[in-house]
């Protein structure tokens, strides 16, 4: 039995479930490589180790100076067509010019009794009362 070395020792257990004895392999327990069922990596599709995807760019940005000034230039929706050519500036309304197209404006810089002034502030108790459930600083 000396010659038994440890590859073929065995244990002896007792469940305690079932009062059955079982019988443990102590070579299978030492070998044993524990290995995860994980997906494998996706294979790259590219040339070389470790390229990078091709990335889709977006549409192709237009340098014309006289379309830029005489068409709509990205307001087609569809896939065939041309932009609208833009009209004179009489054919429009005066609205659409008096229009604020800078930065949003803070509350401070708005009037108390418009409907714009109590959005803003609306939305800004809103992003403090989150900030502080988040236990983050004011």
């Amino acid at each position: 039995m000396a010659g038994q070395g440890l590859l073929s020792s065995t244990l002896r257990m007792t469940s305690l479930a079932t009062n059955t004895r079982m019988w443990l392999c102590m070579s299978n327990m030492l070998y044993r490589v524990p290995t995860c069922g994980y997906a494998k990596k996706v294979a790259s599709k590219g040339k070389g180790k470790g390229a990078g995807k091709d990335v889709p760019g977006g549409p192709e940005v237009c340098k014309d100076v006289v379309k830029l000034t005489s068409h709509a230039v990205g307001v087609n929706i569809f896939k065939q067509g041309e932009d609208p050519v833009l009209k004179p500036r009489e054919e429009y309304p005066e609205w659409l010019f008096q229009l604020h197209l800078g930065p949003p404006k803070k509350v401070h810089e708005l009037e108390p009794e418009s409907r714009d002034y109590w959005k803003v502030l609306r939305k800004e108790h809103m992003w403090r009362f989150n900030r502080l459930h988040k236990g983050k600083k004011l």
